[in-house]
């Protein structure tokens, strides 16, 4: 048995490989790398009933891996790097080869992974935190599952400048319900509805189309949803009004949150 664990920078994941199978999964939080690390590794083997002579090695990788200079408890930990872990773990997940990989999390991540290469195109540091930040300062909460429920309600015309606020016709392949610019019609009359539906919109649609041009720039058609993001119903539904329009498909694992995870403990 293999451990795989992903330090986040809010949230830390742990799984288990097992001849090659995904056998278990956990998360917690923390903000401390070391706490986060010992405290997924024996959440895992407590609720499990994993004795510590069956854990053959143990993959650290994310944004607090540095931090970690020693073996955890005993057991060979080796570090793994993150865009080698996501391209791996976004692979094995989706099952495809010569894919594009974008990863959200607190910011956002693309990849291209083949198993020849596994590339880092670049990112964005649109993403979670973004949406979090924005929330915090813009609504009376920064608690992700108001956020979503109040963005279910939203009404976009009343934040986003639309096409069709300052076109008569169509523009190009854009309907008039394309936006223009995020935050650019603001009215006094938007709600905190509004204003989280037109956070998670700017977002989405700033990932959507990072993802959109590094799909076009290797001919293909469809990208790789990863992260703590490709969990997230409304970006889900924002992804889709793109891939109207620009033919790019989303496709979004099950278990796409442990993507890094997964990639870390597969390069053990």
């Amino acid at each position: 048995m293999i451990f795989g664990i992903d330090i986040g920078s809010t949230t830390t994941k742990a799984i288990s490989i097992e001849n090659g199978k995904l056998t278990r999964k956990i998360r917690t939080r923390a903000s401390d790398a070391v706490t986060a690390a010992t405290g997924a590794f024996g959440k895992m083997i407590l609720e499990n009933k994993i004795q510590m002579n069956e854990i053959k090695k143990i993959m650290i990788t994310g944004v607090g891996a540095s931090k970690i200079n020693d073996n955890i408890f005993g057991i060979p930990t080796q570090r793994v790097d993150e865009i080698q872990a996501i391209g791996t773990g976004g692979m094995f997940l989706s099952g495809l080869d010569n894919i594009i990989i974008t990863n959200i999390g607190t910011g956002t991540v693309i990849i291209e992974a083949s198993k020849e290469k596994i590339v880092h195109y670049g990112g964005s540091g649109v993403g979670g935190g973004t949406i979090w930040g924005l929330a915090k300062k813009l609504l009376p909460t920064a608690e992700f599952g108001i956020i979503m429920g109040l963005a279910e309600s939203g009404d976009l015309n009343q934040v986003d400048l639309l096409l069709a606020d300052i076109a008569d016709t169509d523009l190009s392949f854009l309907g008039k319900e394309t936006t223009a610019s995020n935050f650019g019609k603001m009215l006094d009359t938007a709600s905190n509805e509004d204003i989280a539906l037109a956070i998670f919109n700017m977002v989405f649609q700033v990932i959507g189309m990072l993802s959109v041009f590094a799909a076009k720039s290797k001919n293909t058609d469809r990208v790789i949803v990863t992260g703590n993001g490709s969990r997230n119903q409304i970006g889900q539904k924002i992804l889709s009004t793109i891939t109207t329009l620009y033919g790019t498909h989303f496709i979004y694992p099950e278990n796409a949150e442990y993507t890094t995870a997964i990639g870390a403990a597969l390069s053990g």
